[in-house]
């Protein structure tokens, strides 16, 4: 007996064709409605462009707007302007700093100042870094135009009392040095906006006489040994950026409400068990890091929605009575890790700084304990 084969009629087969094609066609018109609605290609698209800006040095701020990546052709070339026009900017900043007004010495070679300077008494400032120069002379009283002082990573033991006369000065660092106090006469600068004594000797006080410097801005006397927060620096009344970290603070004064200019409250590295509430009088205050301190019960009342709070870190504190533990041996220097902490926290402000709007995630309350 032969096979049966079943023969149908060719518009029959025509009729199953043109149904699956047209089922295979919605489907292929679905699926692309599909995509087109579908993050995955917005994603890719704002990968290749992230990746396209860091390729150029392009920093993360200028085209991440509130969490969102702002992909347009335009944002970008308007990116590449503004970073030749910054470009430009730092270069005209550097012939600046080569004028005749300024004296720039670097290096170990230099292990005390020229004899020549004693006659270019014109000089606004000083940018003397990274040398073995370990006395500044009493002849500085006569550069009456000095405005800066840069004195960063020297071999320097003390200041002359002469530095009081500097009328016009606005600037001082002299951060890693080997002093071992700030000469009182310093509270004569009038003037002063900016003290930088980040140290290796530590200090355990400041002059009262400092009290007198109530343009004070920016005070840095971070990595010392003060106990309490010196009473000179809660009588500068104009300040808004105190880093008193790296220090042996057990507590914070009731009065610490007396700086009522204060934005930037830099307090990590202590012994802080609590802060007082007198921290919720400062209606100016945006920033404060109490990060690696003995905290053991949370501030609840300073992260009210009332407060003027960005940013409040309460990492690595023991709440709880948890315990962090680190058996990793720290290879680099505590002055290079120091210097890390501050490059750190700078360049975070900066790139709240540049946004046009405080992203949502810096006006939350951050935890984070290491268990």
């Amino acid at each position: 007996m032969g096979h049966k084969v079943v023969v149908f009629d060719i518009s029959v087969i025509r009729a199953l064709w043109e149904t699956r094609v047209k089922k295979h066609k919605a489907w292929q018109k679905k699926e692309t409605e599909r995509l087109e609605k579908s993050a995955l290609e917005k994603i890719k698209e704002e990968w290749n462009f992230v990746a396209e800006c860091r390729r150029k040095g392009i920093p993360q701020a200028a085209y991440c707007k509130n969490g969102f990546v702002d992909t347009s052709a335009r944002l970008l070339e308007k990116i590449e302007r503004n970073t030749y026009a910054r470009q430009s900017s730092l270069s005209k900043e550097r012939d600046k700093r080569r004028s005749p007004f300024v004296l720039e010495l670097s290096g170990e070679q230099w292990t005390e100042l020229p004899d020549s300077l004693k006659e270019q008494t014109h000089l606004q400032e000083w940018h003397i870094t990274n040398t073995l120069i370990q006395i500044i002379p009493t002849y500085i009283e006569l550069f009456q135009a000095m405005r800066i002082l840069d004195l960063p990573k020297n071999q320097i033991s003390c200041l002359p009392a002469e530095i009081g006369r500097l009328k016009n000065l606005k600037e001082l660092n002299v951060s890693f040095n080997l002093l071992r106090s700030i000469p009182p006469e310093l509270g004569d600068c009038e003037n002063l906006e900016k003290l930088d004594c980040l140290h290796e000797l530590p200090f355990t006080q400041l002059p009262f006489q400092l009290s007198n410097l109530k343009q004070v801005t920016f005070v840095d006397i971070s990595a010392n040994k003060f106990a309490s927060v010196p009473i000179c620096v809660l009588r500068m009344c104009n300040l808004q950026w105190l880093d008193i970290s790296n220090n042996i603070l057990n507590d914070l004064p009731q009065d610490i409400d007396r700086l009522e200019e204060l934005q930037t409250f830099l307090l990590y590295k202590n012994k802080l068990t609590y802060l007082p509430y007198a921290l919720l009088n400062l209606k100016k205050l945006t920033l404060l890091v109490v990060s690696g301190d003995h905290l053991v019960e949370f501030p609840t009342a300073l992260c009210d929605s009332s407060t003027p709070l960005k940013f409040v870190s309460l990492m690595d504190n023991p709440l709880d009575n948890t315990q962090c533990q680190d058996g990793v041996e720290v290879m680099e220097s505590e002055r290079d890790r120091q210097c890390f902490d501050k490059e750190f926290l700078k360049a975070y402000l900066e790139d709240v700084k540049e946004r046009e709007s405080v992203p949502s995630y810096t006006t939350k309350v951050s935890f984070s304990l290491q268990l």
